[in-house]
């Protein structure tokens, strides 16, 4: 093995910078070249190749978002986007492929594998929704993030009695609501996982104003249901007048945790040594803080839960 490339898709997440940062000079410790891909897939298609070197890399371990660019890419879909992009590493004498993203982006992977690259995934979403991993890279930065925005909306709540309810990401999985809920101390918590009960909401903010306490926290994921058809059937059903606080995109950006930075370095040197080890059509990932490798089709085919013991403080803690 001569030269690697490394390519982000799919949504950015903090930490990615730092990945790109470790599969390079990792790649240059062992001697070997490194070649970014811009763009993710759609630069892979069009050969928008850049050399990488020790400077390319300096200073971004801290820097949110990716050096690389990132972009969705229907032309990868099809067969003659897939030949393009497989012709595009051929001619470029690429003899490992680093990709960092989510379950979308080793989707991608796995095809070019099929055909013969030898392909690595390294997790990168801050959903956390890729099966193989704890933690995916980004997720603690989105958690930090929005539970610093929650910690001080608690404060708000507190001064004048008030409900608020706040949207954070996760279009298909609860665990940044999970994560922030358990550590902000929010008083109910809902998720696509599990089934929604307005009724049960509405006997649990009873229960806490029955006891004196005027303001509640509500943390809702995005998949589940919007914060403000929250608010309107928490208003019609009961008459309790909430605030509504959506995250967004915030959560996405800005600087890597000490965690997601060390995670992202860790996971980008796996990836290049799992390469010359000989392995392919793989994703690094890491188990009890342990560096493992499953199959890039694991990090879909297999459900990934929510932790049942942290669920069930959630609703202990709430009291």
């Amino acid at each position: 093995m001569k030269r690697v490339a490394v390519l982000t898709s799919g949504g950015d997440a903090p930490g990615m910078n730092a990945a790109i940062r470790a599969v390079v000079r990792t790649a240059i410790y062992h001697h070997l070249e490194a070649v970014g891909v811009m763009r993710g897939f759609e630069g892979l298609i069009d050969g928008d190749f850049v050399p990488l070197n020790r400077a390319s890399v300096g200073g971004i371990i801290h820097r949110g978002g990716t050096i690389l660019k990132t972009a969705r890419s229907e032309r990868f879909k099809t067969e003659a986007g897939l030949d393009r992009a497989l012709f595009q590493l051929k001619n470029a004498a690429i003899d490992g492929l680093v990709i960092i993203g989510g379950d979308g982006s080793f989707r991608g992977g796995q095809k070019l594998y099929e055909k013969g690259v030898s392909v690595i995934g390294v997790p990168g979403t801050i959903d956390n929704d890729v099966a193989g991993t704890d933690e995916t890279i980004g997720f603690d930065t989105a958690v930090n993030t929005a539970l610093e925005a929650v910690k001080k909306l608690r404060d708000t709540a507190s001064s004048h009695d008030r409900l608020f309810i706040v949207e954070v990401m996760g279009r298909e999985a609860g665990f940044i609501a999970l994560e922030v809920a358990v550590a902000s101390g929010a008083e109910y918590l809902v998720v696509p996982e599990l089934p929604f009960s307005l009724g049960r909401l509405c006997d649990k903010l009873h229960d806490t104003r029955a006891r004196g306490k005027t303001h509640s926290l509500i943390i809702v994921a995005e998949g589940a249901m919007s914060a403000a058809t929250l608010r309107s059937e928490l208003k019609d059903t009961a008459g309790y007048d909430a605030r509504v606080t959506v995250l967004g995109y915030i959560q996405r950006g800005g600087s890597p945790t000490s965690f997601d930075a060390i995670l992202a370095s860790r996971m980008g040197a796996f990836a290049v040594e799992s390469l010359l080890d000989g392995k392919k059509g793989m994703m690094v990932g890491t188990v009890a803080h342990q560096m493992s490798l499953c199959s890039l089709s694991d990090s879909w085919q297999v459900n990934k839960i929510l932790s049942p013991e942290k669920l069930e403080l959630v609703e202990k803690l709430s009291i």
